[in-house]
């Protein structure tokens, strides 16, 4: 009989941990085909001697549609599953704080760049078993995204469960004015549309246009804090279409109806060398800069907005020179913002 070593086991539960975070967060949300299957296996209960399940999941659905969009429902007993501290160590993850961060305010973290799953931004803040707690004691962070993540019943509940609520305008004003001081939001700026920059060794973003953040940060009188994750973008390899070609066109056209860019991208499978859709398992620091302390106004203007922009972009280049050379990239290189 045949037994994995203490190192082989390690490894299987680490590849484990990340492979059972992209099928629910990767393919769960993107297969149209399993959301339907969903659908139509709830509707068809309906007209069963179990049509009672299909009435508790529509009313608990009508009931808590608001809660993304209200904190969500943080579980801390799925937030310190052990399962996450195996993820974390796959690659692995590393969180450094620069400055204190005072519980006595409300922030939003900035986060570059996306990547293709955003991979080290759940590791460092969809968990408590992370360093996150010991940087930032008295600080509770919320993961922003997409509110469409929240329209599928089961999976709407296990993305709250890590502390995940909608990017939505309704969603951020809640969180900044009901929910106290000592309030850490996490989003993306860049999106799904910053793909098309996810190639190792890129260090371009999707930002100068992006200035819904800065708005909301003003409105709420809630501090900016850069946010940069060294070796985010060099988890996959991508396959880069000819220029003008038919699929080439077909990225552009995606991209400019539904601002997400679809991509051809690859990693590795279950075994070191062989191909598939599992990350690289390759480390990536994600550096937190000090905050960015904004007025409270509540209409900016938008000359108020972009001076506070260009202040933040600012910020984020200095992150990102003084921190490159010490993370695997060379003095030359520079940060692009498109």
């Amino acid at each position: 009989m045949y037994f994995l070593s203490k190192k082989d086991s390690t490894t299987a539960l680490e590849i484990f941990a990340v492979f059972h975070w992209m099928f629910c967060f990767f393919f769960l949300r993107e297969f149209l085909a399993f959301e339907l299957l969903v659908v139509t296996s709830t509707l068809y209960l309906l007209f069963t001697l179990y049509c009672f399940v299909t009435l508790l999941i529509l009313t608990w659905m009508a009931f808590d549609w608001k809660a993304p969009e209200r904190g969500g429902h943080r579980v801390s007993y799925v937030r310190r599953w052990n399962l996450w501290r195996q993820y974390c160590n796959y690659f692995p993850l590393k969180l450094v704080k620069t400055h204190a961060i005072s519980p006595n305010h409300n922030y939003i973290v900035v986060y570059h760049p996306h990547g293709f799953l955003a991979h080290s931004c759940f590791g460092n803040f969809g968990r408590d078993r992370s360093d996150f707690g010991k940087l930032f004691p008295g600080i509770t962070p919320y993961l922003l995204t997409l509110g469409a993540f929240f329209w599928l019943s089961f999976f709407r509940d296990y993305l709250m469960s890590v502390g995940a609520c909608s990017v939505s305008c309704s969603s951020i004003d809640f969180l900044l004015t009901h929910k106290g001081t000592g309030n850490m939001l996490i989003l993306i700026p860049g999106g799904l549309a910053e793909c098309e920059y996810s190639i190792p060794g890129s260090n371009t973003l999707f930002l100068k246009k992006r200035t819904g953040f800065v708005y909301k940060a003003l409105q709420h009188g809630a501090a900016l804090i850069p946010t940069y994750a060294f070796g985010e973008t060099d988890l996959y390899d991508q396959h880069i279409f000819h220029p003008g070609g038919l699929v080439n066109c077909f990225q552009k056209l995606f991209r400019r109806l539904t601002h997400i860019y679809p991509c051809a991208f690859y990693g590795r499978g279950f075994t070191e060398n062989s191909w598939g859709l599992l990350p690289y398992a390759r480390p990536v620091t994600t550096v937190v800069r000090k905050p960015i302390f904004v007025p409270k106004i509540e209409q900016p203007s938008k000359d108020i907005v972009a001076q506070y922009h260009t202040l933040y972009i600012d910020a984020l280049r200095k992150l990102f020179d003084e921190h490159k050379t010490k993370y695997g990239m060379s003095e030359t290189q520079e940060l692009v913002i498109n």
